[in-house]
């Protein structure tokens, strides 16, 4: 095993490269656009479009990239959520695609002498990876709905792997944030780590185990990765992590059988409506869409654009938290889990739940009763409780791609944590999720562990649409944060009227049924915190980046604006087609 992994090892090469040129974190064109926070990956998917391939093939192309690029946010090792809109068929369809609890899960999976073991144990170990999902996601968005096949969308992230990128500062600063989980695992510490510490900014790391991965799954299709020797070396992973000397991880138990036997969800979109536009966003087990749709059906009910800016903002907090408290008490897996889903989106339920926002900030409220709007007979009993809020990880990433056919797509994949469980599966290099930290530990709450079982997520990737075409779609990374940033975006562009550049890189503020609401840095002390603190609201310790999202705006003359971060996450890469392709 040590000369096995000795060989992974001397794989990773490192050299050093000058700087990166200047990114464009807007761009408008009359093409396909693609819309990611890596250049790398959104070149990737410019490549694809204009190769003839269509928005999913794009998708695949940039979240490959992405996987290489963006290591430790997404990758084959993880999973996710998509959304598409067909454009020829006129109709939004999701792929989900989430991790799912191995067999051998059961609600004590994270408990010890009846009590919740210590998150970050539980974080960096095998016991946290769910069954990935990303590549059989990939699988049925290319087969139902591609034009082209794993050879051709993988090829860019095989070059970018092989040949090598560089390392950015926000890369190295979370890199050294995570020094000590990177250190448990010897092929993880390798690629990333330089005598235990994190690669320095302009470091060029080549991943020739992930082109090896990659090629596998080109030639083999999904197979390989769920039958074949990547599932094997997964397994082995898992069930025996590749710790560095002297070091200790729980392991986990997971079996081949739980590989084969993963399947991916292809459901229907969840369907809102907002001041003229229709939301489609992620059905359950994804929280995401739910917790927008019902922010959005109680703010529907305020003429937000006469109220001054700050009681907007105020109204906006509000309504988030009252859809946390809801989310939190009620939303779960629904193979597992009878879920109040018609009552939580019902109008009538938000005109109620809209009557408990007054000036002052409520800084904590109780769910609601969904279930005198539920009109479900099946669902006599009345769930606990909301439980005090769980951490969760903000480290995912979120890509935008249209066509020049109309075609539209909105994904967001991860790995959970930064780095996910820390384990590079050996002679592979991607690193294995650790999702399974996404259920609660503890019950009775509908997101306890369960075998094959998919924790409640909060990705949502998100596509409006306009008299029946799209008008715009956005997405974020952020753990609970992303719902709060899809929802506040949504709030600046449709209600405060900004541009959707404006809309992204305005501060964000999260209110996500907490003591206090999260906040950047820069934020305390300004003009539009101290407004707000008029009102009572209080802000966390710590400010901290919240999100890094992407976006697509089709215009009304035809052309299309893909939107990227312009200051968060060292700014992102938004590339439109040029004529002719």
């Amino acid at each position: 095993m040590k000369a096995a992994l000795a060989c992974g090892l001397a794989l990773s090469i490192v050299l050093h490269a000058p700087a990166a040129s200047a990114k464009t974190p807007v761009a408008t064109g009359t093409g396909g656009a693609v819309a990611t926070i890596s250049e790398q990956a959104s070149q990737s998917a410019l490549a694809i479009l204009n190769r003839g391939g269509n928005a999913v093939d794009a998708a695949v192309a940039a979240a490959a990239t992405l996987g290489v690029t963006d290591p430790f946010s997404c990758g084959i090792g993880g999973g996710g959520f998509m959304v598409i809109y067909l454009a020829k068929d006129k109709r939004v369809i999701t792929i989900d695609h989430r991790e799912t609890a191995p067999a051998s899960f059961t609600p004590a999976a994270f408990l010890e002498n009846g009590k919740p073991i210590d998150f970050d144990t539980a974080v960096a170990s095998g016991a946290a990876v769910g069954v990935p999902g990303t590549v059989r996601g990939w699988h049925e968005a290319l087969q139902r709905y591609g034009s082209m096949d794993f050879k051709q969308v993988l090829a860019p992230a095989i070059d970018v792997a092989t040949r090598g990128y560089q390392a950015t500062e926000i890369f190295s600063h979370l890199t050294a944030k995570n020094e000590r989980k990177f250190q448990l695992y010897a092929p993880t510490g390798a690629l990333y780590l330089r005598g235990g510490k994190a690669v320095q900014p302009g470091t060029l790391i080549r991943n020739p185990d992930m082109a090896k991965a990659y090629r596998e799954i080109a030639a083999g299709g999904v197979k390989a990765f769920y039958e074949g020797p990547i599932a094997r070396a997964i397994v082995d992973a898992v069930n025996r992590p590749p710790l560095a000397p002297g070091k200790s991880a729980r392991a986990g138990r997971m079996t081949m059988a739980d590989l084969a036997n993963y399947e991916a969800r292809i459901r229907q979109p969840l369907r809102s409506t907002y001041r003229g536009y229709e939301v489609y966003g992620m059905p359950l087990p994804s929280s995401g869409g739910a917790t927008v749709a019902e922010a959005l059906n109680i703010l529907e009910g305020f003429d937000l654009r006469k109220m001054p800016r700050a009681q907007a903002e105020h109204t906006y907090l509000e309504a988030s938290r009252l859809a946390f408290a809801d989310r939190n008490a009620y939303l779960a897996d629904p193979e597992y889990v009878d879920v109040p889903l018609a009552g939580i989106l019902s109008k009538e339920y938000a005109a109620q739940r809209r009557r408990l926002i007054g000036a002052a900030a409520a800084h904590k409220v109780a769910a609601g009763d969904p279930y005198a709007f539920q009109d479900d007979q099946s669902v006599p009993l009345r769930p606990q409780s909301a439980v005090q809020r769980k951490r969760e990880s903000a480290h995912t990433t979120h890509l935008a791609v249209s066509d020049k056919d109309g075609n539209v797509v909105s994904y967001t994949f991860t790995l959970e944590d930064w780095g996910g469980s820390g384990i590079t599966v050996p002679g592979y290099g991607f690193i294995l999720n650790n999702e399974m930290t996404d259920f609660d530990f503890s019950g009775p709450h509908p997101n306890v562990p369960e075998a094959g079982k998919r924790p409640r997520s909060s990705m949502a990737p998100t596509i409006v649409l306009r008299d029946g075409k799209p008008a715009f779609t956005i997405g974020s990374p952020g753990g609970s944060t992303i719902i709060t940033t899809v929802l506040q975006t949504i709030f600046n562009h449709v209600d405060l009227g900004m541009p959707m550049d404006q809309a992204l890189d305005a501060p964000r503020i999260s209110e996500r049924n907490g003591e206090a609401t999260s906040v950047e840095p820069g934020f305390p002390g300004s003009a539009q915190a101290r407004a707000l603190e008029r009102f009572g609201h209080r802000w966390e310790a710590g400010p901290e980046e919240i999100g890094a999202a992407n976006a697509i705006v089709f215009n009304p003359d035809g052309t299309v604006t893909a939107v990227s971060e312009g200051k968060r996450h060292g700014v992102g890469t938004a590339l439109v087609q040029r004529r002719g392709h």
